[in-house]
């Protein structure tokens, strides 16, 4: 069988949340593979392994309240870009936009890094003036 390209392993992993069919993501991520989420913040949880990172999306993916969106996914050689926007219930402020940075090697997922748009106010930076 020849090995997948990143953007076929990237358009699965993406169809695994849109289609919520977790038995997508059979046999896409490697065994030595390093995620880390966006939560909690600043540096988000980091999930290491196959068996782990299969587990932790899985639940993402059968959670009924939650709902992932991929909006963008930019594919250069062995690295993969995919903004997206996670729904975590019905209120208008009870979405997170954010991006996964993701690393393919020999058609499996060998890294995903999450970041996102973080709640509440951000300083601004020293000597700078507020618009």
């Amino acid at each position: 069988m020849p090995v997948r390209t990143t953007a076929e392993v990237i358009a699965r992993f993406n169809r695994a949340f849109t289609d919520r069919e977790a038995g997508l993501l059979a046999d896409l991520v490697a065994e030595d593979c390093v995620m880390e989420s966006v939560r909690p913040a600043p540096r988000g949880e980091r999930v290491a392994g196959r068996e782990a990172c299969t587990a932790w999306w899985t639940a993402l993916v059968d959670d009924d309240t939650a709902r992932f969106t991929p909006q963008e996914v930019v594919v250069a050689g062995d690295r993969a870009t995919i903004v997206w926007t996670h729904r975590f219930g019905d209120g208008p402020d009870q979405w997170v936009q954010g991006v996964n940075v993701m690393r393919v090697t020999d058609g499996r997922i060998v890294e995903a890094l999450g970041f996102s748009k973080t709640a509440g106010e951000v300083p601004p930076a020293a000597g700078s003036e507020a618009a």
